[in-house]
């Protein structure tokens, strides 16, 4: 089953309000993006997205679409930034979701690899993947790799955020692939697994054998070590950050970086398609470079700019924003500030596609 034959056949309607923040600020809702994939991105371009026009959408959203009355197959509340048509890049899709208090994102899996990168979150908010309850605390992030069962439960009294990540553009757009998608049976998965069990399994401790739970189950085989189920607690990223700043020399165009691995292999890629970085910057202004991969930042604090190609994208808490492919950039924090990098560049590296260079001023 694919996701096109699950397409609603009318729009759900959205206040005009709602539809106008929507518009003004080039946001849609995913039951509209999904509609319109399959087809290529031209031209991208450098652009921004500010936290106080994505929350004004999203409450928008929560106001007027409760989860259960979605159809089946788009069962999740997200505001999504759009560049050109319908998604931020040609392969990669960001998304801000919501889930309101006593509400559940039903189970359903899918082909495409995912993350959560926690904005607004507490113990009682919970992703469920492969049968484990990770808790999604401000600033986790939790993987949900191909073809695992997952859905999120709010048991808190407050409305969670965070922001989703895939490949679905790969799929769906520059590989013009079907997007295998499974629903469910049950709202809930079944958890059958205690918290901790896939970090127990992938942390400093291994399993002796080689036959072990800790396996992905599903249809896909490549010759990439899976990516498991995981959630990386904030406060030890920000540590290490933190120590790197006070020992280490930082990089010339990134300041001081650190990349979230595959713990399967202790190494990155997170994903076979997507790196992510946790990085620090607060040593003045970078040196300007490029690369031919996409580039995409969430701000996870601080404010400062990134200048593209000659264009300032001033951007503070939570903002969103995009640098394309062989775009010049470089950053100037105002003071200190850490972003979640996202890129593509393991895709080009796979071909040997992929290249950087700094740039004389």
């Amino acid at each position: 089953m694919t996701q096109k034959e699950q397409e609603p056949e009318e729009l759900l309607e959205l206040s005009s309000d709602t539809r106008d923040l929507l518009e003004q600020n080039n946001l849609r809702p995913l039951w509209e993006v999904e509609d319109e994939m399959g087809n290529l991105l031209d031209d991208l371009e450098p652009d921004i997205w500010k936290w106080e026009d994505i929350q004004a959408a999203i409450d928008g959203i929560e106001a007027d679409v409760p989860i259960a009355d979605l159809p089946p197959g788009f069962q999740r509340r997200v505001a999504v930034p759009i560049n050109a048509e319908h998604a931020i890049s040609n392969t990669i899709y960001i998304g801000v979701q919501t889930v309101s208090p006593g509400e559940t994102a039903p189970a359903h899996r899918h082909a495409a690899s995912a993350l959560r990168f926690t904005i607004d979150g507490t113990e009682d908010m919970k992703t469920v993947v492969a049968g484990e309850e990770f808790p999604m605390k401000d600033n986790d992030l939790i993987t949900t790799p191909q073809w695992e069962w997952h859905d999120h439960v709010n048991d808190s009294d407050e409305t969670a955020a965070w922001l989703d990540v895939l490949d679905l553009p790969l799929f769906l757009d520059t590989l013009n692939n079907s997007h295998i998608f499974e629903n469910h049976e049950l709202e809930r998965q079944p958890v059958t697994k205690t918290q901790g069990y896939w970090d127990s399994q992938y942390g400093h401790g291994r399993p002796a054998s080689e036959e072990s739970d800790g396996t992905i189950p599903g249809p896909f085989e490549g010759n990439k070590e899976p990516t498991p189920p995981y959630r990386f607690g904030w406060d030890d990223m920000l540590e290490s950050l933190h120590q790197r700043a006070d020992n280490d020399d930082p990089d010339p165009h990134d300041g001081y970086s650190l990349a979230y691995v595959n713990p399967a292999t202790g190494e990155p890629p997170l994903f076979p398609t997507m790196s992510f970085r946790a990085q620090l910057l607060n040593d003045g202004p970078t040196d300007p470079h490029f690369q031919n991969s996409t580039e995409v930042y969430f701000v996870i604090e601080g404010e400062g700019a990134t200048h593209v190609d000659g264009e300032a994208l001033e951007w503070g808490q939570w903002d969103i924003f995009v640098v394309p492919p062989d775009a010049p950039h470089h950053h100037e924090p105002d003071d200190e500030a850490v972003l979640l990098g996202i890129t593509d560049e393991p895709i080009l590296r796979s071909m040997n596609f992929y290249a950087e260079a700094a740039i004389d001023e």
